[in-house]
């Protein structure tokens, strides 16, 4: 379905719930009590949620966390009553500034979509048509809700632009959505919910798809706008970072009931539900010690909707159950003021820091041969550019532009260690990866294994080489066959690399899954029998097939859940003490990328402008681009206050490379000509630390020391 912002049937004027007539400041402006919905499926009808209660109030945030399949957009659509043909609600009470919605008809409801309720979708392209031009979708809502005339609506949309800090209002409105970035999209759909002042604005994990940086911009811009207009806003998320920056109270979800509900400092400081500690416990923080520490894991995952176990829902993962867990029950109650869990023994939950002391542990990686780093992997001024469109320079001739992806990167990967790599989207993080595989030919610089240069295609390598690097992407749908099983996908380079019969690969295809924690049973199951989660573990069973010395990880855990992602990184650093197994770990987010690396190269347009140790590359002095990722990293942490350092724009085609320091466009720390005129030195601090920068490291420390990002 279209975004409720687009529905044609509304009468002009219609938006009679604006926040701007919310009556008294103490009435909430969404009031949800006893809220039940369910589905008609084929296995019969399933509860998707069960008696849930909460409200917000004008200008406030209340975040939904929770595992997927907790139920959090069901909730929210359902409220609404914005819900697929199959699902209803069956009893409960939901209120808009005081009006029953429950007991409104269709005609009626339809009214109210877009004029008094705002959605923003994970996917802007969900709710854009590519169709038509920006200016003219944003404009119909204008038209259609508020009354407007054609120059009306237009001057109305240049202005909301400009709210959501759009660059260039007017040639953002003459343009199509596939000629935007994902930032930009994303504003132009907060300025279509918004485009009505509505009363209530529900936001449905708007930030998961975007780079670190642009998701902290738009986080900037919620907080803003959140004071600006009357909105109550409904936050949708699975990121416990994101929620510290935008919401007052938080509910934490679970298989379609609240665990918790809480004030954000209350949740963070003294949770008294253990869901709610371990999914606090399962994501990474910021650790200045070099020593790895494994994460908090929650054991199984959601219970079916058709198959919920006696007693406490969470019971059978719960690290405190009693046998009284299991026996009815509990129901969400007020344990301390404006503090609700749904737990009998909220007494014992302990505070976190306690907990993470408690349920964690270090993980010691083998020590390298003979008490010195063994370098496995050297890459040394890798290129690999791309041809790009033809241009015409001079009349009558056409000269052919080049794509610098990767532009002259040399780093080396040490034997049984992690070298992570950083940088927004367009840095070339993936395609210098797929070049040290030999999946997109270099071409030009040397890339070396053990000192032995390797062929730069992996067509042209040897068996011998092609089974010590492996790769686990992204997505692992796009790699695992639909229509062949599991098993398969481990057997085939057991067979094709490891050189073992059918039967030995077999056996020990069902040893891999076991090491990733699946049963063996699972050798017969197809992709789509299993959770996201479960898929990568099978992916990352198969990267191991071979024995590789070195696995290539693309972006491995993005798309996963908090608690997913924390049993993937776990499993890596555990394979990779038992093995001395070397990674090279890709990711823009900078906290998983710290907590699993030794190493950390920081890429931007091609070039790597910052690598050292881990501790070293986040702790000043760093490149001033390395300042501006840690500072929009959302830190579950409500305590830990960060200097914003936000980037204009996003980055260059890398046809277009700009002359000096290729980052000089976008620093916050802008010297002047010589940025752009000249390419920086390299400056090396302490134990191999090197910075590509103008800027004297001492000068940098003592900018930063005046703005420390993380404090």
């Amino acid at each position: 379905m279209d975004s409720p912002s687009v529905t044609p049937d509304i009468a002009p004027g219609s938006a009679v719930l604006g926040a701007s007539s919310a009556g008294p400041a103490a009435l909430p402006v969404l009031e949800v009590e006893g809220l039940c919905i369910e589905y008609e499926t084929e296995r019969g009808v399933l509860q998707a949620v069960r008696n849930v209660s909460l409200s917000v109030n004008r200008h406030e945030s209340f975040g939904l966390v929770g595992e997927s399949g907790s139920g959090k957009s069901t909730l929210a659509m359902g409220a609404i009553r914005y819900l697929a043909a199959n699902g209803r609600v069956t009893a409960g009470s939901v209120r808009l500034n005081g009006v029953e919605l429950l007991g409104l008809s269709d005609k009626e409801l339809r009214s109210l979509w877009g004029a008094s309720i705002g959605v923003v979708y994970q996917s802007p392209l969900g709710a854009l048509n590519p169709s038509i031009q920006i200016g003219r979708q944003l404009a119909e809502v204008a038209r259609l809700h508020l009354g407007m005339d054609r120059g009306a609506a237009r001057q109305r949309v240049g202005e909301m632009l400009a709210k959501v800090a759009m660059p260039d209002p007017e040639a953002v409105m003459k343009r199509y959505p596939h000629q935007l970035s994902g930032g930009m999209l994303q504003r132009c759909v907060i300025a279509m919910a918004l485009m009505t002042n509505p009363a209530l604005l529900i936001m449905d994990e708007p930030t998961t798809a975007l780079d670190v940086t642009t998701q902290a911009v738009v986080l900037d811009l919620v907080a803003d706008l959140k004071r600006e207009f009357d909105s109550a806003i409904l936050y949708i998320t699975h990121d416990l970072g994101v929620i510290t920056k935008i919401c007052e109270r938080v509910g934490v979800m679970y298989a379609g009931e609240f665990m918790e509900q809480a004030s954000l400092d209350a949740l963070f400081h003294r949770p008294r539900h253990p869901y709610t500690l371990d999914l606090l416990g399962c994501v990474p923080r910021f650790e200045t010690s070099p020593q790895k520490r494994s994460l908090v894991t929650i054991p199984g995952s959601i219970p079916r909707l058709d198959e919920l176990p006696h007693g406490c829902i969470f019971s059978p993962r719960c690290g405190f159950v009693r046998e009284a867990c299991r026996a009815a029950r509990p129901p969400l109650l007020e344990v301390e003021p404006d503090h609700r869990a749904a737990c009998i023994r909220w007494e014992v939950v302990p505070p976190p820091a306690e907990y993470l002391r408690e349920a964690t542990e270090s993980l010691d990686v083998v020590a390298p041969t003979a008490g010195k780093d063994v370098v496995l992997v050297e890459v040394d001024g890798s290129k690999t550019h791309f041809k790009g469109p033809a241009r015409g320079l001079i009349p009558g001739r056409r000269t052919r532009r080049w794509i610098r992806a990767v532009d002259g990167v040399s780093l080396t990967v040490e034997e049984g260690q992690t070298l992570g790599i950083v940088g927004e989207s367009g840095s070339g993080k993936t395609t210098l990866a797929r070049a040290i595989i030999g999946l997109t030919p270099a071409t030009d610089g040397d890339i070396r294994l053990r000192g032995r240069s390797l062929e730069r295609s992996t067509g042209r390598r040897k068996r011998s080489v092609l089974k010590e690097i492996q790769m686990v992407f992204q997505n692992p749908d796009a790699s695992l066959n639909p229509t062949r099983s599991v098993g398969d996908a481990i057997v085939r380079p057991l067979v094709l690399l490891g050189d073992l019969s059918r039967e030995q690969a077999r056996k020990r295809a069902e040893e891999l899954l076991l090491s990733v924690s699946l049963p063996a049973t699972y050798f017969d199951r197809l992709p789509n029998e299993l959770s996201g989660g479960e898929k990568q573990r099978v992916a990352i069973a198969r990267a191991f097939a071979a024995d590789p010395e070195l696995i290539l990880c693309d972006e491995p855990i993005s798309s996963l859940d908090v608690s997913v992602q924390g049993a993937l990184m776990n499993l890596l650093m555990k394979l990779q003490a038992e093995r001395r197994t070397s990674y090279v770990f890709i990711s823009h987010d900078l906290s998983a990328v710290q907590h699993l690396s030794d190493t950390i190269a920081v890429v931007y347009l091609g070039l790597v402008m910052e690598i050292g140790h881990a501790v070293d590359v986040l702790t000043p002095p760093f490149h001033p681009y390395t300042e501006a990722l840690l500072s929009a990293v959302p830190l579950a942490d409500p305590d830990i206050k960060q200097t914003p350092v936000r980037l204009g724009g996003t980055v260059p085609s890398a046809m277009d490379v700009p002359s000096g320091c290729r980052f000089h466009p976008r620093c916050p720390r802008f010297l002047g000509d010589i940025c752009v005129d000249q390419e920086p030195p390299w400056r090396e601090g302490d134990a191999g630390h090197h910075i590509y920068c103008h800027i004297p490291l001492e000068e940098l420390a003592c900018l930063q020391a005046e703005t420390l990002v993380l404090t």
